[in-house]
């Protein structure tokens, strides 16, 4: 009996959803456009179960790389960083706004929040209107759990 409870407990691990990585200032690169990710308020990411975390230093490159890779493995999860309080919420769930005279590392002006009360609180988003998210990521959705669930948090 002892040996199978760790199985029970790994087993349970893997029914959940991923949480996002830590950006770990190692020099990531952005996976779209391979610019070094170094926007805290607008850097996004992927994961993947067994699969190393993907950056991408703009919303707005997350965006290209879905388009251009629409299959995404099982249990993939994208992940967007919430421009006031630069924690993460999942890219499906978050709510996006397009800033003109924000200046994003490349061109997008998007920033995104977790919820609407973070866009009212959030000084930038007021300059902006919102962005749908079939605007933003066209006609697919970003990668994750479909159904509602708590938006991870932690800090990028």
């Amino acid at each position: 009996m002892a040996l199978l409870a760790p199985m029970f407990v790994l087993a349970g691990c893997g029914s959940s959803p991923l949480p996002p990585a830590t950006l770990g200032g190692r020099g990531e690169a952005c996976a779209s456009c391979r610019m070094a990710v170094s926007a805290a308020g607008v850097v996004a990411q992927l994961v993947a179960p067994g699969e190393e975390p993907m950056f991408f230093d703009d919303i707005g490159c997350l965006a290209s790389f879905l388009k251009e890779h629409p299959e995404q493995p099982a249990g993939a999860i994208a992940f967007v960083v919430d421009h006031r309080t630069r924690s993460w919420a999942r890219a499906n769930a978050a709510l996006y706004t397009r800033v003109p005279d924000l200046e994003t590392p490349m061109g997008s002006h998007l920033v995104a929040h977790a919820d609407e009360r973070s866009r009212k609180d959030d000084d930038v988003s007021a300059r902006g209107s919102v962005a749908a998210n079939g605007e933003v990521f066209g006609a697919g959705r970003p990668p994750g759990p479909d159904g509602p669930g708590s938006r991870p948090g932690g800090t990028p």
